[in-house]
């Protein structure tokens, strides 16, 4: 019986990880800014969770492929969405690396992740096909609002959650 509640419980939390990257991610659209080389999505924020749950890789996954499809490019269901897993399983990996216990490399898997497979696919979807230069223009401008999302948003985060009682009890199932 106790494994099953564990199993509920996961897929819950994953759920609602999943809904609230997409509701975020829907709600930074409504100003131009979840879609295209210039991207703030506030939802990435939310991209440091596996530092503190093993839930948030298939909730970050799943919301993301939820939120790709009203990016208006199916390749974005493929690419964003392998571009969140990669760096979830990242952030996940680095999740001890902590300094005055916060995880302060947890933002950059999905910086560095993000940059390099968005940036290419932008830059593979252009009418001029591949080209390096106009490559490393895009992975600098999507790794730029990933940069401040994770940094400026997302660590102050996981500063909140590491020192919340009941974010602690929320996670302390799968940790």
């Amino acid at each position: 019986m106790q494994h099953q509640t564990d199993r509920t419980r996961y897929l819950a939390l994953a759920a609602m990880i999943a809904a609230l990257y997409t509701i975020l991610t829907l709600l930074a659209a409504t100003w131009g800014l979840a879609y295209g080389p210039v991207q703030f999505r506030f939802s990435e924020a939310l991209t440091l969770l596996p530092a503190f749950t093993s839930a948030a890789v298939p909730g970050l996954t799943v919301g993301c492929f939820l939120s790709n499809l009203f990016s208006g490019y199916s390749t974005d269901l493929v690419v964003g969405t392998a571009a969140t897993l990669v760096a979830a399983v990242g952030t996940r990996l680095v999740r001890n690396v902590r300094w005055r216990g916060l995880p302060i490399l947890a933002p950059l898997p999905p910086v560095l992740v993000n940059a390099v497979f968005v940036g290419a696919e932008i830059v593979a979807l252009s009418p001029g096909g591949f080209a390096w230069a106009e490559f490393f223009t895009q992975a600098l401008s999507v790794g730029a609002g990933e940069l401040a999302v994770c940094y400026g948003l997302g660590l102050p985060l996981a500063a909140w959650l590491g020192s919340s009682r009941a974010m602690k009890r929320v996670f302390q199932y799968f940790s």
